[in-house]
């Protein structure tokens, strides 16, 4: 009886996977996507706090677009990343989350909506800067680290069934995160920076899906991203544009060491961006992020536009060990 109830509800997983398109790797907390916080310098400590809207309503089968409007799929997500400089090489970053998903179905004038909301998962780092690697003005960082599973995966519907993982705030697994980036500042205009980065996220599984009846595995996750930022003055404020394009791929998600249909894919999105430094320690950040390209294996939901504002301290410390 056991093991048929335990069918039972891996054929329900599987099926709702093909009728209702659900997105494993679209969606959620964007982790890797808010990565990467700068060495300001020996002492130096950054406190970043965003929020992050990010809007799934455009159907997909491959990379083709269906005319199909009646999924939606909706995720707030408040992010607190904090980051210290122990000397002018070594650092360490953390990111906390707080996520609020809303999955929307309409079918015959009926719309079925499905929540969640609670605490993420979070990320710690270690990095290691290289300055003057590729020239003056110039930073290689590496960082090495892990993914938490701080959030709950085991969230259900009121008639007592678990949801599926794409919808839970936490995965319950620990992931491997490793981090590339690079800066060089150009000559031929001296307030301008190209910048570039890589992260790869190698994940675990989550040995307690479904009440423990079955194993998930989210796919391995890659993402690119190359730059181009600015400075400028205006009204006695320094302003910084910048324009990032992304690439994303995602492997299938796996249960039971079986790849799970209508997960997976790959995306590249363009991404301006503009900071404004109100004083020396205290920077306004704003993004937008638009897909150029998307390609998702089967047929699920897949961005439409995101967008993020958020907040950035620095404190420093003076020699005689205060903050400032």
């Amino acid at each position: 009886m056991k093991n048929f109830a335990r069918f039972l509800v891996l054929t329900t997983l599987f099926f709702g996977q093909l009728g209702f398109s659900q997105t494993c790797c679209s969606g959620g907390v964007p982790l890797s996507n808010n990565l990467g916080l700068p060495n300001e310098g020996k002492g130096t400590l950054l406190i970043g706090l965003s929020y992050d809207y990010n809007n799934l309503n455009t159907l997909n089968a491959g990379s083709n677009k269906l005319d199909d409007d009646s999924r939606l799929r909706v995720t707030n997500s408040v992010l607190l990343s904090v980051g210290y400089a122990f000397s002018d090489r070594l650092s360490v970053e953390s990111l906390f989350t707080w996520v609020n998903q809303l999955r929307t179905i309409t079918q015959f004038g009926n719309e079925t909506d499905t929540e969640t909301t609670g605490i993420g998962d979070a990320v710690f780092l270690v990095k290691y800067a290289f300055p003057n690697l590729l020239g003056e003005r110039s930073t290689i960082s590496l960082g090495v680290g892990a993914k938490a599973p701080l959030g709950r995966s085991d969230f259900t519907i009121p008639q007592g069934i678990q949801l599926t993982a794409d919808l839970q705030p936490g995965s319950g697994a620990w992931d491997f995160v490793g981090l590339v980036s690079l800066s060089k500042g150009l000559n031929f205009r001296p307030s301008a920076t190209l910048s570039g980065s890589f992260t790869y996220r190698s994940t675990g599984a989550n040995k307690n899906y479904l009440n423990n009846t079955a194993v998930y595995e989210f796919g391995n996750e890659i993402q690119a991203n190359l730059g181009y930022t600015d400075q400028f003055g205006l009204l006695n404020t320094i302003f910084n544009p910048g324009l990032i394009i992304k690439y994303r791929k995602a492997q299938v998600d796996q249960i039971d060491s079986s790849n799970l249909p209508n997960t997976g894919g790959e995306w590249i999105f363009i991404r301006p961006e503009l900071s404004a430094n109100i004083s020396q320690n205290f920077v306004l950040v704003s993004r937008l992020e638009l897909p150029l390209y998307s390609y998702v294996d089967g047929t699920q939901l897949t961005p439409t536009n995101r967008f993020t504002v958020g907040v950035l301290w620095k404190l420093q410390k003076k020699k005689i060990g205060v903050l400032n």
